[in-house]
């Protein structure tokens, strides 16, 4: 595909990506909470998730999850639950607050953030039509299969470069410094936003 086709397709996959939603919520909550290495971890680990769902739908197992309805309501309940487990998080860090010695949190692995952000897109199983309606606008009828490929792991790259940028700049320490002035509200915010997300998720139905 030329990249005169292939460029307005990122663009528009770049402001998809990064429009408010629970990957960015956590990658720039993560990144202002816990610093610069579990933000990347965090972002790198929404990427393998869309990369999974990027798979699925490109296999043309999409459809045939969503036939499924029993799969793709336990999903869509996971996710729900998952993101409200998040809110709680938050809400009750903005409930106990603490001081600026308390506001970044180091601890764990980053393994465990990777996972986070893995958990964030996999639960939620409108991202696959997503990828699916991607594929159908991007990628033309009886194209070559190395077409659908050159689609989805730009896309990908996007992802990465974009998500990654958002972990740096949310962990820098202009971003920081104003963290640590406003720990509680912003614990607040992302405690309603994720909640938002959730029940978002599920009040969902899927076409």
């Amino acid at each position: 595909m030329p990249i005169t086709d292939l460029l307005p397709i990122l663009v528009a996959w770049v402001i998809a990506i990064a429009s408010p939603g629970p990957a960015t919520l956590a990658i720039s909550g993560t990144a202002m909470e816990r610093g610069r290495a579990h933000g990347l971890a965090l972002a790198w680990g929404v990427t393998a998730g869309s990369a999974v769902w990027a798979l699925v739908a490109g296999a043309g197992l999409g459809a045939a999850m969503v036939a499924h309805a029993w799969l793709v309501e336990l999903m869509r309940y996971a996710g729900a639950a998952y993101l409200a487990w998040l809110a709680w998080k938050s809400a009750r860090s903005a409930w106990r607050g603490g001081g600026v010695a308390q506001a970044r949190v180091v601890e764990g692995s980053l393994r465990r953030s990777w996972v986070k952000g893995a958990l964030i897109h996999l639960t939620n199983p409108k991202a696959v039509l997503f990828w699916g309606a991607v594929f159908a606008v991007a990628v033309p009828a009886g194209a070559p299969a190395w077409v659908l490929w050159q689609v989805g792991l730009s896309c990908l790259a996007v992802s990465v470069v974009t998500f990654t940028l958002m972990a740096l700049g949310f962990s820098a320490g202009p971003v920081l410094r104003a963290y640590l002035k406003a720990k509680r509200g912003f614990d607040a915010v992302f405690a309603a936003l994720f909640g938002f997300a959730a029940v978002k998720i599920l009040s969902a139905r899927l076409a």
